[in-house]
């Protein structure tokens, strides 16, 4: 059995410590094999805010992390550092890969940068960051659970947040789906939902996931959605995405909504 936990826009500068704290209960009591944070670690980008992400990751201590920047983790305010050297204050702390993966005999989780550090806030992906996912998925292990992340969402539900959507997401999710991708993670809107790309794109003729994350310990929590988090276990063909939100009463995670899928296999 597989089991990752996706975090995304912990947002570090807002955080709310009860929630931080009930994280790292839960994080413990789940013991996940990998644990998956799809950007907007920070709120400004600032010296400070990578200290306290650092220190959060170090105290969590995951086995793997598989950790990406989002465009609140490029500079704002100082303009000069954004463009001259988006990422030095990212590299400094999580090292100089900024499209990190995961390898091992039952999961596959490949990073895909999707900020534009000269946008403010939209993303993208690239041609060449659409081929280089294609050939490393279609050079997987069919018993791997294979997983694509980025940071601005691939897929949305409601027609508001069309303008977040990646550019080339729709190219890029034909061509992953083909290549045998079997789930989408992403974040950036603070809407956790679960979408099947397989109803989505029925010509392809094969099931793929996309799950998003809600924002994670921040307090920008958005349309009444409190803080939450995704787990994500497979067992054989079995696919359950278990959200975790947070409960102000018990000041701990709590599981909530639950999709029990089905993954494709043999493709």
């Amino acid at each position: 059995m597989v089991a990752l936990l996706h975090v995304s826009d912990l947002h570090f500068g807002t955080e709310l410590p009860d929630v931080v704290a009930a994280l790292q209960r839960l994080h413990a009591e789940l013991a996940p094999a990998l644990v998956v944070a799809s950007g907007d670690i920070t709120q400004r980008a600032t010296r400070r805010q990578f200290d306290s992400a650092d220190r959060f990751f170090r105290t969590l201590a995951p086995r793997h992390l598989v950790i990406l920047p989002g465009n609140h983790d490029v500079p704002l305010i100082n303009v000069a550092l954004r463009l001259a050297d988006p990422y030095r204050r990212w590299r400094a702390t999580f090292g100089a890969t900024l499209e990190p993966d995961h390898d091992d005999d039952d999961l596959l989780v490949i990073g895909v940068n999707t900020v534009r550090p000269r946008w403010h806030k939209d993303g993208a992906v690239s041609p060449a960051q659409i081929a280089a996912v294609t050939r490393r998925l279609i050079a997987s292990r069919p018993e791997q659970l294979r997983v694509v992340v980025t940071h601005q969402p691939a897929e949305v539900i409601r027609p508001g947040d069309e303008p977040d959507r990646l550019v080339r997401a729709e190219e890029a999710l034909r061509a992953w789906i083909a290549a045998g991708v079997d789930l989408v993670l992403g974040g950036h809107i603070h809407l956790p939902y679960v979408v099947s790309l397989g109803d989505r794109y029925p010509e392809i003729g094969r099931q793929a996931w996309l799950a998003q994350a809600g924002t994670a310990v921040s307090r920008r929590t958005r349309s009444g959605i409190p803080n939450s988090v995704n787990l994500i276990r497979t067992e054989g063909a079995a696919l359950t995405i278990e959200r975790f939100d947070y409960d102000e009463g018990t000041q701990r995670f709590r599981s909530g909504q639950q999709h029990r899928l089905r993954l494709s296999r043999g493709d």
